[in-house]
């Protein structure tokens, strides 16, 4: 994605030589202008960029994946470095032995690519390892090392320096390989797809402007600690999801749970936390780096954190501040008639259903159906029906018809 030009165009005549022309010609074709746009990609891009963790970015040839790259690099004012993973060799990767004055006392040093060495002296940068997919095994064991400890030989790249890969799927790539699971494990997964608005955009001279996100000071320890508490919390209640390397190849070519890959994800949470990042984005970032079920799990346990305490909702009901959200509004009522389950009392009894009532007034009547219907159950004998319960009776019986209803028809 080209960045407009603040060169100006030199004057041309009929007389110039036609390479000239065309010369100029391709440089009216290259000006191009960015802006800013919502684009979920590259917003999780940019922030596992920020983050400093290894991105690959899957997607089919044509994509626009290493267009982005260049547009991100500058954007980002980082050089870029291009390497194509697919006609290197291990040696490239892991040094090449140079064999000094007196190897039996000096021993055999590795010696790092010219590309290495160049990061290294500018000390900041965007390495892009392209063609992935097309990396044979052997080569893709010689990157284990560049891409978790970023070594090169006995040179170590500085931490100004980022790495981003792109693949295609084995399918639509050239004598293409599935990624070993070492190194699949050590990379955000993003699948990267095309925007039809955005492209025509493009296309017509303005792309969308890649930024890294703004990190708010004030909010760094809150993130960390709402991170680790997502995180632990989730893995104390299903140990199992800790370690679980998919049986097929294709799955262990992507990403997969496992405590390297948790401790990507937390530092993820945080830096969307402290970015105020949307749900979609974290979204993405997640189930790239352990995977869709455990992704999924995760994110319904970080909506939970955010559900307001049942008690403090029971205590003062007329002040309750109930979700906008209806899967978490539902959520939320449910929790409030578990409450009530675990310590009946007449006084709470009445509370949930003034909670069940207000519910009714600020949201969709249809999720109050099933927790009316359990905290109904609940009351005791010496119970009086409270007479808010009249403007629930309605609601219930309208859905109770409406799934006869639906029963008839599916009969």
């Amino acid at each position: 994605m080209p960045v407009r030009s603040s060169s100006v165009l030199p004057r041309i005549s009929v007389d110039d030589p036609q390479l000239d022309v065309a010369e100029t010609l391709l440089t009216l074709l290259r000006d191009a202008s960015t802006e800013p746009r919502p684009d979920i990609q590259l917003e999780a891009l940019t922030l596992a960029v920020a983050a400093d963790l290894p991105v690959l970015l899957w997607g089919e040839p044509g994509i626009g994946k290493t267009a982005a790259l260049t547009q991100l690099a500058a954007a980002l004012d980082l050089p870029l470095t291009t390497v194509i993973a697919s006609v290197h060799e291990p040696s490239d990767f892991s040094g090449l032995p140079i064999v000094g004055d007196d190897p039996a006392e000096q021993g055999v040093p590795m010696a790092p690519p010219d590309w290495a060495v160049r990061l290294v002296r500018a000390g900041r940068g965007l390495l892009f390892l392209d063609e992935l997919s097309t990396a044979p095994p052997a080569v893709q064991a010689a990157l284990l090392r560049l891409v978790l400890e970023r070594r090169i030989g006995a040179l170590r790249l500085p931490p100004g320096v980022r790495i981003v890969a792109a693949a295609n799927p084995r399918s639509s790539a050239a004598d293409g390989w599935e990624l070993s699971p070492p190194l699949a494990n050590r990379f955000v997964h993003l699948q990267w797809t095309h925007d039809h608005e955005v492209v025509v955009r493009g296309l017509g001279g303005t792309w969308p402007r890649a930024t890294l996100p703004r990190l708010d000071p004030h909010r760094l320890p809150e993130a960390v600690d709402f991170a680790r508490r997502a995180v632990c919390g989730l893995l104390s209640a299903r140990p199992a999801l800790v370690h679980r390397l998919p049986s097929s190849e294709t799955r262990r070519g992507g990403p997969w749970p496992s405590p390297r890959s948790w401790e990507m994800t937390l530092r993820l949470i945080a830096f969307a936390t402290a970015a105020g990042s949307s749900r979609d984005v974290l979204s993405l970032l997640v189930r790239g780096t352990v995977g869709d079920g455990p992704g999924l799990e995760l994110l319904a346990s970080v909506d939970r954190m955010d559900l307001p305490d049942p008690e403090e909702l029971l205590a003062d009901p007329a002040a309750a501040v109930l979700p906008e959200r209806g899967d978490l509004r539902q959520a939320a009522l449910d929790g409030v008639v578990a409450a009530v389950r675990a310590r009946p009392d007449r006084s709470r009894w009445d509370a949930a259903w003034e909670l069940l009532v207000r519910a009714v007034r600020t949201g969709a009547p249809d999720l109050v159906v099933v927790p009316a219907t359990t905290l109904a159950s609940l009351r005791r004998e010496d119970w009086d029906v409270p007479a808010s319960i009249e403007e629930l009776a309605g609601v219930v019986s309208l859905s109770r018809r409406a799934d006869e209803a639906a029963a008839r028809v599916a009969r």
